[in-house]
């Protein structure tokens, strides 16, 4: 049974995360600062459904809070494993609020490298990276093989700035850590800023939804239940020191397969049972046409083989969003 200190415990993937865990009976220290960057009523209905868990514990505190992390290892059982999930999200919030991005992003990514370093036995640090750091990079599909040096948001270079921290720290302290570069996951409990969920709240409410770069754009979306089996998969096979390079490796989670805008949307319509009104926008800054992961690496290492097409996995979402919000 392993002891888990899970950062971003309230998120989207972190919920479904920490459920995958207290259901093979491991323990969960859950940490969240419950922020508004959208509606905080969803993370506390994310949180009902762990804390009546007698294996999972929540505490509030800002990852950047080095002070009350720090003082958290002496309230609770010293973790096995880190999964650490925190993070400012959001491509477009980067513009408008960059200092988020550096407090959670960089700082807190810092005070889990020194945290984790204080504990001599821990089997392994995972943490979540992003298809982001991939930039404006045309070969496709993207290889953790290619070079990640553009980013063309504030996010993505916080996110690459975490696996260079991470490499350094595995480098110099031995640490067993692994980068996950996530793309574009959806699923029941999704954040309110994705793709996804704006779409089916805004075609449910007779809303135009908004359709960037004229809708010439492809995105590997994958399912959160998907996500999950990686991160555990992942979890439980921790990189180790070969000749001079450290214990640190990162890895792509997606589907594998770009899917055209347009046809997702055409999937939301169908499971709403309702058309949408397009309204057709040029390319915002910080985004790219398309994503596409090459997980090879991750197939072969960890057995990573994403189950859940957009057929199956968008009605699931559909049939949770209208539960939860009542329509």
């Amino acid at each position: 049974m392993a002891t888990v200190l899970l950062t971003g415990a309230a998120g989207f993937i972190g919920m479904h995360v920490a459920e995958a865990l207290l259901a093979r009976g491991d323990q969960v220290i859950g940490v969240d600062n419950l922020n508004d960057y959208y509606d905080v009523n969803l993370k506390f209905s994310r949180l009902k459904r762990l804390e009546g868990n007698k294996n999972f514990q929540f505490h509030k505190i800002n990852i950047a809070d080095r002070e009350s992390m720090m003082g958290l290892l002496d309230k609770c059982a010293k973790p096995s494993h880190i999964v650490h999930l925190a993070a400012q999200a959001g491509v477009r919030y980067s513009l408008t609020n960059p200092y988020a991005y550096i407090e959670s992003n960089v700082m807190g990514h810092v005070v889990m490298l020194e945290l984790a370093r204080k504990l001599p036995d821990l089997k392994h640090f995972v943490y979540a990276s992003s298809s982001s750091v991939y930039g404006g990079n045309t070969k496709i599909p993207f290889s953790i093989e290619d070079a990640v040096e553009r980013p063309v948001s504030l996010y993505a270079a916080t996110k690459r700035s975490d696996e260079l921290m991470g490499w350094t720290y595995a480098h110099l302290y031995g640490t067993p850590i692994t980068g996950l570069r996530f793309f574009t996951v959806y699923g029941p409990w999704g954040r309110p800023d994705m793709a996804a969920y704006i779409f089916t709240r805004q075609i449910l409410a007779g809303e135009p939804i908004r359709i960037f770069n004229h809708g010439k754009m492809r995105r590997d979306f994958t399912f959160v239940e998907d996500i999950v089996s990686g991160v555990l998969s992942v979890m439980e096979k921790p990189p180790v020191r070969v000749g001079a390079n450290p214990p640190a490796n990162v890895y792509n989670l997606g589907n594998s397969s770009a899917e055209n805008l347009m046809d997702f949307i055409a999937t939301i319509e169908r499971a709403v049972g309702k058309k949408a009104e397009y309204d057709f926008q040029p390319l915002q800054p910080g985004d790219v046409p398309e994503t596409f992961a090459d997980i090879e690496a991750s197939t072969r290492d960890f057995g990573f083989m994403p189950k859940t097409k957009i057929s199956e996995g968008i009605p699931r979402f559909v049939e949770w969003y209208k539960e939860y919000h009542k329509v």
